[in-house]
Formats: structure tokens, sequence, C-alpha cells
């Protein structure tokens, strides 16, 4: 919807897709949807839950086994992101590096986008 055409939406690290693909194929789910909502501390935060039915509207971004459909309300909030998955010594979560975010809070589960991107949502 919001793409470039020949360039991915969001791109993948080699360990995203490795626990995406997993993940996948633990519960034979199609993907993970990803996308934004209102809340938190920075006033929006990431979605993900698992996709058992593609969305004719969303946007599919495969790689490497790994599925992951973007929202549509969240396409023009996560274009250009890298998603990654860190594994520290007290937490592994998926981590994403988006070039629209212009705060986070502190524990960075909470965001803010451009005001251009949020104007009238």
């Amino acid at each position: 919807m919001f793409g470039i055409p020949g360039k991915q939406a969001v791109t993948l690290t080699d360990k995203a897709t490795q626990q995406i693909a997993k993940l996948m194929a633990k519960d034979g789910h199609q993907g993970l949807r990803i996308g934004v909502k209102k809340g938190g501390c920075a006033g929006m935060e990431y979605t993900m839950e698992y996709v058992d039915e593609v969305d004719p509207m969303d946007e599919v971004v495969e790689q490497d086994g790994a599925r992951v459909m973007i929202a549509p309300m969240a396409q023009m909030f996560l274009f250009g992101t890298e998603i990654d998955y860190e594994i520290s010594l007290l937490e592994a979560s998926f981590k994403f590096r988006n070039p629209n975010v212009t705060e986070a809070c502190g524990c960075g589960e909470s965001i803010k986008f451009d005001e251009t991107l949020t104007a009238g949502k």
C-alpha cells in the first residue's frame, strides 16, 4: 500500500527470520501480523499476533520461510523498519528499528511517530 516497487516494507534480520519461522512451524500459523495501536507513555505501541488467515489488505513480507503481515493502518508507520530478535540475560524479544519513530520511552515498548504521520489519526 505504501511500498516502493522492489523494496520490502520491513526487513528482517537473520535472527528474526529464524524465530518467526520457528513460531510459525510450532502451531501451524501462517505468520505474524505486526501493527501499532494507541497506548503507552509515548503514545503508541507495537502489536504482534499470530495469523492463521492472511488478510488481503495486509502487506506481506516473506523471507527465508518467515512471513510477516503488516496491518493496513500500520503500514505507513512501519515502512523502512528493521525487525530483529535479541536474546539477553534477562529477556528475549523482537526489537523494532524504525526510522519513523521520533521518541521512545525508556523501556522501548512505547513510541511516538513524526507528527506528519499521525496527523488526523
